[in-house]
C-alpha cells in the first residue's frame, strides 16, 4: 500500500495489477512498461509467465539500474496477475484510510477469475476501519457478482464506474449503499440532466493528464453540466486539480460525502 497523490483518496492498495484493456491514456500500463518484469537468474530481466494462472504467494525481485532489488510490482508487465501476499496489508494499518483499490488494474474486467475478486474482498472486509474505493470500467460486473451475493453492503465499500464519453457504461446502483462515477478524463458533452446521477452520490471529474495532457481538453460548459445535473441530486462534486485551468479555482468544487 503506498500514500497516493490522488486528491481524493489517502492510499492506493493493488493486490491485483494489470489490465487487457487498450486505453491510450493509461497510465497503468506506461508504468509497468517502464517499471515491469522480473529477475530472471541470469542478470537478466523476463516478464515471462511459467504458471498456470498468474498468482504469486510471493513477490519476485527485480534489480534497477542503480543495482538496487526491490520486489517487482508488475512481475509479468501488464498481465493481470493476483499479487496474494498483499492481501493482508490494509489489516497493518490501524489509522482509517480512503483506500483506492486497484489502481493499477481493472479488477472487474471480465477477464479477472472470480475468486480473485472473491479475496480481495474479504481482505478489505477484514480490516473494517477503512474506506474502500472500486472503479471499473466494466459495471455489469457489480451486478453479476450482486447476483450470486457476492458484492458486500456494506458503508465503507463505494462501487464506481468509469465514464469518459456520453453513453459510457455506468452502474445503476439504487441496490447498493454506495455508487460513484469518475468522469476522468472527461472527453466530450454528456448531456447530463434530471435523473443522470439520481443513483451516485458522489462525482468525480477531471481532465487527461500525463503523456496525453492537452490532447482533448475540456471545455468548461461541459463540466457546467455535469455539475448542475448532479446538484438537481444533491450529488457531491469533486473536481480534480486537472480542472482549475478549465473553471477556474474559485469555482472548484471539492466535496466528498462522508466529510
Amino acid at each position: 500500500m503506498h500514500k497516493t497523490d490522488i486528491e481524493w483518496a489517502d492510499m492506493t492498495w493493488n493486490p491485483v495489477v494489470g489490465c487487457k484493456r487498450g486505453c491510450e491514456y493509461c497510465y497503468a500500463r506506461r508504468y509497468a512498461k517502464r517499471f515491469g518484469g522480473y529477475d530472471k537468474g541470469d542478470g537478466t530481466i523476463t516478464t515471462y509467465n511459467p504458471l498456470p494462472r498468474a498468482e504469486l504467494h510471493q513477490p519476485l525481485t527485480i534489480t534497477r539500474r542503480n543495482g538496487k532489488t526491490v520486489n517487482s510490482p508488475f512481475p509479468f508487465g501488464f498481465e493481470p496477475t493476483l499479487l496474494r501476499y498483499r492481501l493482508e496489508e490494509p489489516q497493518h494499518i490501524k489509522e482509517p484510510q480512503t483506500i483506492f483499490v486497484g489502481s493499477m488494474a481493472d479488477l472487474f474486467g471480465n477477464w479477472v477469475p472470480t475468486n480473485w475478486i472473491v479475496e480481495v474482498l474479504d481482505a478489505c472486509a477484514a480490516a473494517p476501519q477503512h474506506r474502500y474505493m472500486f472503479l471499473t470500467k466494466n459495471p455489469e460486473r457489480y451486478a453479476q457478482l450482486d447476483e450470486l451475493a457476492l458484492l458486500p453492503h456494506k458503508d465503507n465499500f463505494w462501487y464506481g464506474s468509469t465514464v469518459t464519453e456520453k453513453g459510457g457504461k455506468r452502474f445503476n446502483g439504487h441496490i447498493l449503499l454506495n455508487t460513484f462515477l469518475s468522469i476522468e478524463p472527461l472527453h466530450e458533452h454528456l448531456d447530463a440532466g434530471l435523473g443522470s446521477f439520481g443513483g451516485d452520490r458522489l462525482i468525480i471529474i477531471g481532465a487527461e493528464t500525463g503523456n496525453r495532457a492537452g490532447k482533448i481538453i475540456p471545455e468548461k460548459a461541459w463540466v457546467d453540466n455535469i455539475v448542475e445535473a448532479a446538484d438537481l441530486t444533491h450529488t457531491a462534486v469533486f473536481m480534480k486539480d486537472s480542472l482549475k485551468p478549465i473553471v477556474g479555482w474559485m469555482n472548484m468544487r471539492r466535496e466528498l460525502p462522508w466529510d
